[in-house]
């Protein structure tokens, strides 16, 4: 009897052995589950490529002037992936024409017309004195209209402006003058003359101007903080293409695409570029994403801010994050009712001064 208690208690503590150890390798298979990044979901007609990140059109997104955050119950996204081959990011930007909004114009006059041939062969290599970008543009003798010199047509005058200003700062006296010494090659080149501006009065409004551009910038960013496991490329980017962004052309980088043909992204979802290089993607863990709305390069009328703070709520509520500030703060829903109002007084500031948001005189003095 004794013997047949002993073979008992041993078979007990082989039992209680074993579901020791099925917990312990439980135990190390979640914490190994719970440490590597998440992936995407496999789902037929559903391709997730990591290594396309970066392969679409993309607009900088400056560092942020104020982070700006809320919170609040977040819905789920109800639509279904997009395939990869079917998405077309936005296309670049097109040439922005003269203002003088926010450029010093000069102008070249000609005894005759001349071909476009000729104008192109003495354009100067570079288009920009300093950091700021210029233009010559020709009088088309046929139609009448102001456009960039084309082979083939007959320009009766040009005409050529320097943007005054930008985020670079304000037109200096160094560029200004960089900006004559080029035009002066082309005027002598198509036998123009030219009439220029006064140096004094055109730094002078350039540093007026960007004093108005200083104290009417807003670019927003927030962060999305991973609550516990961290993610993949491939998941950011499934996450994210349900919000409708695309590849971005710079790695590292989503775009919620604007609305016309050429505009800028309305929203870029952005992490470390280095993450996105990685040789296995899939490996690759990432733990926070910056989410940035640059306010000037977009309509008011297309509802940018409305669709910065959905696109967070639903990113946080999609991918398990907490959207939070620069210093890692938890955000709150009053301060997005607060950027709120504060947009409103900043669009209409910038339509009294003509330079509405995202139309292309305010894209280009805010870039």
């Amino acid at each position: 009897m004794a013997l047949l208690g002993d073979m008992s208690l041993m078979e007990g503590l082989l039992g209680v052995g074993a579901v020791v150890l099925v917990a312990v390798v439980a135990q190390g298979w979640w914490a190994a589950r719970r440490a590597s990044p998440r992936q995407a979901e496999r789902a037929r007609g559903v391709r997730i490529d990591p290594g396309g990140l970066g392969q679409g059109p993309d607009a900088a997104a400056g560092a942020a002037s104020g982070s700006l955050h809320a919170d609040g119950t977040a819905e789920a996204s109800a639509e279904a992936a997009t395939p990869l081959a079917e998405l077309r990011p936005a296309l670049p930007r097109k040439t922005a024409r003269l203002d003088p909004l926010i450029d010093a114009i000069a102008t070249l006059a000609l005894e005759s017309p001349v071909t476009g041939d000729l104008a192109l062969m003495h354009l100067p290599p570079s288009r920009r004195a300093g950091t700021k970008p210029f233009l010559i543009e020709g009088l088309n003798a046929g139609s009448a209209q102001w456009e960039l010199p084309v082979a083939g047509q007959r320009y009766g005058e040009f005409q050529a402006g320097v943007q005054m200003a930008n985020r670079s700062g304000a037109l200096n006296e160094i560029e200004y003058s960089e900006f004559v010494q080029k035009l002066q090659a082309f005027a002598e080149g198509v036998g123009a003359m030219a009439g220029l501006p006064d140096m004094l009065d055109v730094v002078a409004r350039a540093r007026e101007l960007d004093a108005f551009a200083n104290g009417h910038d807003a670019q927003l960013s927030l962060s999305l903080r991973a609550n516990a496991a961290a993610w993949s490329l491939g998941y950011i980017q499934q996450c994210a293409q349900r919000q409708g962004f695309v590849p971005g052309v710079l790695p590292g980088r989503l775009v919620l695409p604007g609305a016309e043909e050429g505009a800028p992204p309305v929203l870029v979802l952005a992490f470390d570029s280095q993450v996105a290089l990685a040789d296995d993607p899939g490996a690759a863990a990432v733990r926070l994403l910056q989410l940035s709305l640059d306010v000037p390069q977009t309509p008011e009328a297309a509802e940018p801010f409305p669709a910065w703070h959905q696109a967070a709520r639903l990113l946080a509520a999609d991918m398990d994050a907490t959207m939070a500030d620069d210093a890692g703060r938890p955000i709150t829903l009053q301060a997005f009712v607060s950027i709120g109002d504060d947009l409103q007084a900043l669009y209409r500031a910038l339509e009294a001064r003509d330079l509405s948001a995202g139309s292309p005189a305010a894209r280009r003095l805010f870039s």
